[in-house]
């Protein structure tokens, strides 16, 4: 099984349960929100420890120092999917005027 076709099962696993229990499309969208915080915060963590133990451990090598500015800003740009999740979520909600309680 290759990498794409775990990561798909992998998260149909965490999301369709929510969308087993949702009546409309503001409950698939917190179902949805959920799964990726659920999943993506602690990745974004363990990619920002990484990155700044990349970072300290380069000692100056300019490969090494290369690597570690890639994992930074792969880090970074985790944690801006991850924010801009939440603003797409409210996004729809507040397209299809479903309240932020539900």
């Amino acid at each position: 099984m290759n990498k794409k076709t775990l990561f798909l099962v992998l998260l149909g696993i965490l999301v369709l349960p929510g969308f087993a229990y949702a009546a409309d499309v503001g409950s698939i969208a917190g179902s949805v929100q959920t799964a990726v915080v659920n999943v993506g915060v602690p990745l974004i963590v363990v990619g920002w420890v990484i990155a700044g133990i990349l970072y300290l451990t380069s000692a100056g090598s300019p490969e090494k120092t290369g690597t570690a500015k890639k994992a930074l800003i792969a880090a970074v740009i985790g944690t801006l999917l991850i924010v801009l999740s939440g603003v797409a979520i409210s996004l729809v909600r507040t397209t299809f005027g479903i309240p932020a309680s539900l």
